[in-house]
């Protein structure tokens, strides 16, 4: 490929022979190569300064993660411990300075190994690479390791959230009870509660998403005085010895017990990550149906 000096046009030839692009002639020899031509260090200083910062960058994360602790503590752990904060907070700059540096640096050592006369710095570049493969590792332990730990800090936030919405609901029943002596038939009487917060309103609202279910235990049931009967009661037929007989309906009885049921992370009601709560016990519908099975299967067992 020749490039003419006069205009820039690359074509295959010799330039004596005319430029193809303006029509130029040489007017004599083409010089000489110089003797003694020194090799370029550019390449391999590039890639040796990359790998050099990316370690550079991740100390700083680390440093600057462990001095943010209190107490600071100058233990393994500790140091381990910044070192995967700062790993998770250089995560979304790892991935494209990995790539982009491993690939260069690849593409160069190879280049430098082809000629060796026009390049020099092999170890320099050699050496940023590794620096590159290093920091990339290192990022990539140290946020694998956490994965797990995450995880579960993840799914402890998300049952600490169910928890204390359920507790809510829970502190809204006692008082409902409290003031007229039974738990509301539906989740929309609690709207006779006074609400100077807004929460009653907050999980009234949530009603839509929640199954909620109170009933009547005939052994710990008493007529509701009339002045504090609520708007809504269980009206129950009296039990006799004769099934036959045709029972006139009986007083209004309170609702002594309720089950509330929320769904999970997934947002789906009837699923196995649901929560339960039952007479203000909170517990997750898997442990809760795990513990009936195992409660089922001792009273079959002889």
């Amino acid at each position: 490929m020749t490039i003419c000096p006069c205009c820039g046009f690359k074509f295959a030839g010799d330039l004596r022979n005319g430029c193809a692009g303006c029509g130029a002639q040489a007017v004599g020899e083409p010089l000489a190569r110089p003797e003694h031509e020194l090799p370029s260090y550019g390449r391999a200083l590039l890639i040796g300064a990359i790998g050099s910062l990316a370690l550079l960058l991740f100390f700083a994360a680390t440093l600057l993660a462990f001095l943010e602790r209190t107490p600071l503590s100058f233990d393994f752990w500790s140091i381990t411990a910044s070192a995967e904060t700062a790993a998770w907070r250089l995560k979304w700059l790892a991935l494209p300075l990995t790539v982009v540096s491993i690939w260069l640096g690849w593409r160069v050592c190879a280049s430098l190994r082809k000629e060796p006369v026009r390049f020099m710095g092999s170890r320099v570049a050699h050496g940023g690479l590794a620096a590159s493969v290093l920091f990339a590792v290192m990022v990539a332990t140290l946020i694998g390791v956490t994965v797990p730990e995450r995880m579960r800090q993840r799914q402890r936030s998300h049952e600490a959230a169910n928890r204390a919405l359920l507790y809510t609901h829970n502190r809204a029943f006692m008082e409902y009870r409290a003031r007229f002596g039974t738990y509301p038939a539906e989740l929309s009487d609690l709207s006779n509660l006074p609400d100077p917060d807004g929460s009653i309103a907050d999980l009234i609202k949530r009603a839509e998403q929640s199954s909620y279910k109170p009933w009547t235990e005939l052994a710990a049931t008493q007529p509701v005085p009339a002045k504090s009967r609520p708007l809504r009661v269980a009206a129950l037929r009296p039990a006799t010895l004769n099934s036959d007989a045709d029972a006139a309906p009986g007083e209004g009885v309170p609702f002594t017990n309720y089950e509330l049921r929320l769904p999970g992370e997934d947002k789906i009601l009837g699923n196995e990550d649901d929560w339960l709560m039952r007479d203000g016990m909170v517990r997750p519908v898997n442990e809760t149906e795990a513990s009936n099975t195992f409660l089922s299967n001792e009273a079959n067992t002889p």
